[in-house]
């Protein structure tokens, strides 16, 4: 499974984490997928895989905002 198709199915897999470590584990992985994509992005500078970035870096910002709680 190529960095795009992990990016994708990531992006369009169900969130509905029942627990604080199902979330925690979740903002893991897509982190390591966003530094994976750019370490590729930086060689190959295709707007694509900063398309993808761009998405789950959204998808990584509602996790952690669910995660912090309400002040």
């Amino acid at each position: 499974m190529t960095l795009a198709e992990k990016a994708v199915e990531f992006e369009t897999r169900k969130f509905s984490f029942k627990t604080t470590s199902d979330r925690i584990v979740a903002s893991r992985e897509v982190k390591t997928l966003i530094l994976e994509l750019n370490e590729v992005y930086k060689i190959d500078k295709d707007p694509q895989i900063m398309d993808y970035m761009k998405r789950l870096t959204v998808v990584k910002q509602k996790i952690e905002k669910r995660l912090k709680g309400r002040p």
